[in-house]
């Protein structure tokens, strides 16, 4: 295996924490953008897994690198699950929270249950696979707290803290994205 590897993403908190975790293989991670991808390929899978490859298939076609790939997404109980794998979809950049917030103002304490679910995707000219599975349980806070994270991370409660409020070195022990690259991370062990 080639000792670059592409994550079909621009956002730089999903790099800077798949960088963290696998750093040990002594593998260059970079953004697609770093790779010359300039492409937004079009979600529209019905499952985390299914959004992943999509993602990681189409960068690995721009670049011949290859590419890992995440879906992620917030499953709120008392809404059915949503906003599930339209979670990045479910509300103008920034304004996630505040909506997530006012859709469970009256949402009692013990019906706030909610899991963050990660699927990693990888490929390259030999290979395909997914790293699924990954969840972490807790349950949505009635206010945002904490600078650390992003996306739903002030509102996602982990006992009495939020993720946002955990530090990266904690979040990485426990995050459902920390989960999957830990599967990824033993699966390239293998390659490397």
């Amino acid at each position: 295996m080639q000792k670059k590897l592409v994550m079909a993403t621009n956002n730089a908190n999903k790099l800077r924490e798949a960088r963290e975790i696998l750093a040990p293989l002594g593998i260059e991670l970079i953004s697609q953008k770093e790779a010359g991808a300039y492409i937004e390929p079009e979600e529209n899978g019905t499952t985390f897994a299914e959004n992943a490859l999509i993602k990681a298939r189409a960068v690995f076609a721009e670049t011949g690198l290859p590419t890992i790939a995440d879906d992620s997404g917030l499953c709120v109980d008392a809404l059915d699950g949503r906003p599930g794998v339209y979670s990045a979809r479910y509300a103008p950049k920034g304004e996630e929270c505040a909506k997530l917030l006012e859709e469970m103002k009256d949402i009692p304490d013990e019906k706030r249950g909610a899991s963050f679910q990660c699927v990693i995707a990888y490929v390259d000219a030999d290979t395909v696979f997914t790293v699924s599975g990954a969840t972490i349980g807790g349950k949505i806070g009635y206010e945002e707290r904490g600078t650390n994270g992003f996306g739903y991370d002030p509102v996602f409660m982990c006992g009495d803290r939020t993720l946002a409020e955990m530090s990266a070195e904690e979040k990485n022990k426990i995050s459902h994205r920390a989960v999957a690259l830990n599967g990824l991370y033993e699966k390239l062990k293998e390659k490397v």
